[in-house]
């Protein structure tokens, strides 16, 4: 048995098997769309930064931050949400039609991105064919809620299940809108800025990764960009054998990818808490582990 920190999450959790399936990718960018329809989340990310320049920056600081909190020590994972807090605590918004500024630190747009993602990567692994039952989301929809914690909210406020998960969006729903801050985002996703000599690149792999990554998104998003997306039955089949093509590739390998958060986890507690999908097959044994206060699963 392991003696080093587990971290947040620990080997045992949900969390700690999906976060480090390669589609968790695409769920990334299919947050980002989902992201920018929010019309007060997008300005603030619009207005605080130079989106279209360092676009993949922030893709990478976000897995960054992800592979931190769920495979990083408890010290660094802390320490990563002092951070993203320090930041968002100095960045205001404004309102185009009234002039009003907000913070970007407010409750409400803190949920809306934590929702926005947790629902992504949910989504996508368990449609691109990651063996989550529904107890299984339930309980990761729980651990999430210590993520949410490290940005700054009320663990307590945060939809801890499918069900509370879905009233959220119902009761945002009438707020989203395409503003001309998401048509940009959605044009950058769609074509993002490349070295002439990674343009076939481009349109070889990325086109497919935003492609998959909009059409895995809930209609009323299609309809609020106004592109029809692939019909759904398409869709999964995509996602699946996406998945699959992309789960042949040896975990090891996959996860040499800086910032290597995994193989540093799996150096740190032993070659036995390695993250594979197989172990959420053993649905029992994860889900009888120790609960914390907050529902969150526990070594």
């Amino acid at each position: 048995m392991s003696t080093g920190d587990p971290g947040l999450f620990g080997p045992r959790s949900v969390t700690w098997q999906l976060h480090g399936d390669p589609m968790m990718w695409i769920a990334g960018v299919r947050a980002l769309y989902l992201q920018a329809l929010h019309p007060r989340a997008v300005r603030g990310v619009v207005q605080n930064s130079d989106f279209r320049r360092d676009a993949w920056g922030r893709l990478l600081r976000t897995a960054d931050f992800v592979g931190t909190v769920t495979y990083g020590t408890t010290e660094a994972a802390e320490r990563a949400g002092a951070r993203v807090r320090s930041i968002h605590r100095r960045l205001s918004a404004a309102d185009p039609a009234t002039g009003a500024r907000y913070g970007v630190d407010a409750p409400d747009l803190l949920l809306w991105v934590h929702c926005a993602e947790v629902d992504s990567y949910l989504h996508v692994l368990r449609r691109s064919g990651c063996p989550v039952t529904d107890d299984l989301a339930d309980a990761y929809l729980a651990e999430q809620r210590e993520s949410a914690r490290l940005v700054g909210l009320d663990p307590a406020a945060v939809p801890g299940d499918r069900s509370a998960l879905a009233a959220y969006f119902a009761r945002v729903r009438p707020e989203l809108a395409l503003t001309p801050e998401a048509r940009e985002v959605d044009a950058f996703l769609r074509r993002p800025p490349t070295p002439a000599v990674l343009v076939p690149a481009r349109a070889l792999l990325w086109q497919r990764v935003a492609g998959l990554a909009y059409g895995a998104l809930p209609a009323y998003a299609h309809d609020l960009y106004g592109r029809p997306a692939p019909p759904p039955a398409a869709v999964t089949r995509r996602l699946r054998t996406t998945g699959r093509l992309l789960r042949t590739l040896p975990a090891t390998l996959r996860w040499q990818l800086p910032p290597r958060h995994v193989l540093r986890a799996v150096g740190r507690l032993g070659p036995d808490t390695r993250p594979a999908l197989y172990k959420l097959r053993r649905s029992p044994a994860i889900l009888d582990g120790r609960r914390g206060a907050q529902g969150e699963l526990r070594d």
